[in-house]
């Protein structure tokens, strides 16, 4: 039976509280509506004590009060209608359509907070999805059903690389119609919101690509809803419709300052920086959404987008997500400001899942040694470069010159791409051979002989 309740005991901000209520569930969704305006709003059970329901309110609360609110629980969770309409819509942060689509008609709407899934069921993630940026596809291979982060900086090039990343995704040798992009957007300017629609348009991945967007001058609670409604419609795609699904969800800072806010108007006890103490669980509950299931064709593979605050990555949000997924792409400043995009700094990236999803049968047979070495070989820049500093350029020895050569071909040939350049796997990997010849053939320690033979030769010759 659905209930009403037309007094409140507390309205503050956008939480109001209702006392003396039976039979309120966590999460449940309920209806406001105030005499100071027609319009209805959404909102959400977020703490019971007792016999009062505390309400997180979807939208504006100016005008409410404690006597000309009305309260009425759904008895239901939060839910969102979905069908294979969605690919090609826009919707907000809570699954309305915003776009002139009209509403999405189905026969079952699906609970955000996503179904359980056995452990045991889970599939091991092994295939590979080209994104055609060299460092991405060689250094920290994205595999499928995989949950790669990308740690960047306030007014880097994330929002670039992620558009980039839709345009470009495909997996390699794989059906691409059965392939689907599932975007979400938490706190975003308008201008960076039609900054995303434009792209896809134009590169012709609109009508595969489904958009939630929660624009900055939204309702904080609607930060927190919209991942999980993305979320929500990447597994509908994925495990009842068979697609492959790539989430792209920018920007997880603001979501975890938004239930920062949230936290402290419920006067929930802090922890580090403010953030609530359930803040690893909370953002757990979103990552291990992705993944494969046994005998279900489709797949969910995540890349969450975080702005580190002052570009420290052992902020709570960077350090968390770190122990929660599977890697982590890291964009630094110093290569943005030395005009290189993608700004990647592949040291500190790592993808470590791709060990399973490279080399013979996947990629190509050279991708793991020519990773590593690449690796070793960019790690030695560094320390002859800290070298070069204290002693000068012309005194390093021949061994060490070499090394800086390698070093700066390294971040502008191999690193730096074009927005609009689209590199094959076996592309990217015969330019690090290319690179690699610079260096002395006794410094190549990652790799065989017979290796070397076989790849570098082809290049010192010419033959290709």
């Amino acid at each position: 039976m659905i209930k009403e309740y037309i007094k409140l005991k507390k309205v503050e901000s956008s939480i109001i509280e209702v006392e003396n209520v039976n039979e309120a569930s966590f999460g449940e969704v309920v209806e406001v509506k105030s005499s100071a305006s027609d319009k209805s709003m959404v909102g959400k059970v977020v703490n019971i004590n007792d016999d009062t329901v505390t309400i997180q309110v979807f939208g504006d609360s100016t005008g409410m009060s404690t006597q000309n609110t009305k309260v009425r629980f759904s008895q239901r969770p939060f839910e969102i209608a979905l069908s294979e309409d969605i690919l090609g819509r826009k919707f907000n942060g809570i699954g309305q359509p915003i776009d002139d689509g009209g509403d999405i008609y189905a026969a079952k709407r699906y609970n955000v907070n996503g179904r359980a899934i056995n452990p045991v069921s889970r599939v091991y993630p092994r295939d590979f999805i080209q994104t055609g940026i060299s460092s991405i596809d060689c250094l920290m291979t994205l595999i499928r059903g995989q949950k790669l982060p990308v740690f960047s900086g306030s007014g880097m090039s994330h929002n670039r690389l992620a558009a980039q990343i839709v345009r470009q995704a495909k997996i390699k040798g794989a059906n691409e119609d059965n392939f689907a992009i599932v975007f979400g957007a938490i706190g975003v300017k308008h201008d960076e919101a039609r900054f995303f629609e434009d792209t896809f348009r134009q590169s012709g991945v609109l009508n595969n690509v489904c958009m939630f967007v929660n624009y900055a001058d939204d309702s904080i609670m609607e930060r927190i809803i919209t991942p999980r409604a993305a979320l929500t419609a990447a597994e509908y795609l994925a495990f009842e419709k068979n697609y492959h699904v790539l989430v792209i969800i920018t920007d997880l800072t603001s979501y975890a300052e938004a239930l920062r806010e949230v936290s402290s108007k419920r006067e929930e006890v802090p922890s580090r920086k403010g953030y609530p103490g359930y803040l690893y669980s909370d953002l757990a509950s979103l990552y291990e959404r992705a993944g494969m299931i046994k005998d279900a064709e489709g797949s969910v593979t995540l890349i969450p987008i975080l702005t580190m605050p002052n570009d420290d990555i052992t902020h709570p949000i960077p350090d968390l997500t770190g122990y929660i997924t599977e890697g982590q792409i890291v964009l630094e400043r110093s290569l943005m400001q030395k005009d290189i995009y993608p700004p990647i700094n592949v040291l500190p990236s790592l993808s470590r899942l791709m060990k399973d999803g490279i080399g013979e049968g996947y990629t190509r047979e050279d991708h793991p040694d020519v990773s590593s070495q690449l690796f070793s070989s960019y790690s030695h820049v560094q320390e002859v470069r800290d070298l070069a500093q204290i002693i000068g350029a012309d005194d390093l020895s021949e061994a060490d010159q070499k090394y800086l050569k390698f070093g700066d071909e390294f971040e502008n040939r191999f690193v730096k791409q074009d927005y609009y350049e689209n590199r094959e796997i076996e592309e990217t990997l015969d330019l690090a051979w290319d690179l690699l010849k610079i260096l002395p053939e006794n410094e190549l320690d990652r790799l065989s002989p017979e290796m070397i033979k076989q790849h570098m030769n082809r290049w010192l010759y010419g033959s290709l």
